[in-house]
């Protein structure tokens, strides 16, 4: 039984009657451009088919009940105690999302809910954007006539995303993920302007698969580290003058190189080369040009192993491996760094063969377990009625 199956036959079971409303948002995966957002440059992320799904029915109090199969947990709470520190934590980005609605002025009746998805937890492709993503578009598809409601844009329902976790999780991350999750076009990746926040569809070749590796190596480090680079970014930004290190060149770079010392140095080259192989890799997908696109990924872990220093032995172990094998056009790791995910574009006839290879040489070299998952670039989110 598939995930969209298991979730409607839940709710069935769990509250007596059929859902009225079936909410949809995939999880994501970065091809490139990593520590770029920040920096007011691009990335290059895909929806993936891989999605939180939610079915739901209206109920005629205020009271919201919902269960999730991934956490073998039900709440139930009142819409005045979205905040209600008591609530079980799994429940605080569906209660973020409405919390964001609210304030946007929609009236959202009380309904009982099933949440459930085939997004991995905890392998860094963004399920909490997911649940965020999917309880806007359940939200809206609530609060009753369109007509009472000017229509919201997908990079609105983002943007309300990005919102509930800024102020309500209290995560000050950026912008891709949730950008992904309601944008994504069926077998395109997404060039997304971090400033402008244009998004560019970017065709997927035909034939060729989207490999997700996690390493099993938890991320640590994280949130300092994270917090040291931004910092390191601004300072680089400053002394070369510019309003963000997507405004600076690798000329303007070199001819401040004593200026910025080596590490300033170092993390600047990162951003700045970084930002140039993110187009790159776009313009060679729009005309299949993988081998390229490949090598753009290669050199991209390179920079943040040397330059950036955000990968461990764990993923350039991954990436090593997976980089020898026939039919990999590319692995980086990627996310924030420190532990997580690598991803790789393999050949599709060769998909099989690099499981085989590289998931049994990463035990072998590190002691830990990848879990691996095939993907490709799908749609984004949306509600549809049952």
């Amino acid at each position: 039984m598939d995930i969209r199956e298991h979730v409607l036959q839940t709710f069935r079971s769990e509250f007596g009657q059929d859902p009225v409303l079936l909410a949809r948002a995939p999880g994501r995966v970065n091809l490139i451009g990593e520590h770029t957002d920040y920096n007011d440059g691009f990335v290059l992320p895909a929806a993936i088919d891989r999605a939180m799904y939610i079915a739901a029915a209206p109920r005629l109090d205020s009271t919201i009940t919902m269960v999730s199969i991934d956490f073998e947990s039900r709440t139930a709470f009142d819409l005045i105690n979205l905040d209600d520190p008591d609530l079980p934590a799994w429940s605080k980005y569906p209660r973020g999302a409405l919390w964001w609605l609210r304030e946007q002025g929609y009236e959202i009746p009380g309904f009982d809910a099933v949440i459930g998805g085939d997004i991995p937890i905890g392998a860094g492709l963004s399920s909490s954007a997911a649940v965020e993503i999917a309880f806007i578009e359940l939200g809206l598809a609530l609060s009753g006539d369109e007509s009472a409601y000017p229509s919201m844009s997908q990079v609105e329902k983002a943007l309300g995303g990005v919102t509930v976790e800024n102020q309500f999780i209290g995560m000050p991350c950026g912008v891709m993920d949730q950008m992904a999750s309601a944008m994504g076009v069926d077998q395109h990746a997404l060039l997304i302007d971090c400033r402008s926040l244009g998004v560019t569809p970017i065709p997927m070749p035909p034939g060729v698969s989207i490999v997700i590796i996690d390493s099993n190596k938890r991320r640590g480090l994280v949130d300092s580290e994270y917090a040291l680079r931004r910092q390191q970014c601004e300072e680089a930004a400053e002394i070369l003058g510019v309003e963000a290190l997507r405004d600076a060149a690798p000329e303007m770079l070199d001819a401040a190189r004593d200026r910025l010392g080596d590490l300033l140095y170092r993390r600047a080259r990162h951003v700045v080369t970084e930002d140039a192989r993110t187009e790159q890799t776009a313009a060679a997908l729009q005309v299949g040009d993988l081998a390229a696109a490949g090598e753009a990924m290669r050199a991209s872990h390179a920079s943040m192993r040397d330059d950036y220093e955000i990968t461990v032995f764990e993923l350039d172990t991954i990436a090593d491996l997976g980089n020898a094998q026939p039919g990999c056009y590319g692995a980086r790791m990627t996310g924030g760094g420190f532990g997580g995910a690598a991803v790789a574009l393999v050949a599709d006839e060769a998909v099989d063969a690099f499981i085989a290879a590289v998931g049994p040489a990463y035990t072998q070299a590190t002691g830990l377990t990848p879990q691996i998952y095939v993907c490709q670039a799908a749609s984004g989110s949306g509600v549809q009625t049952l």
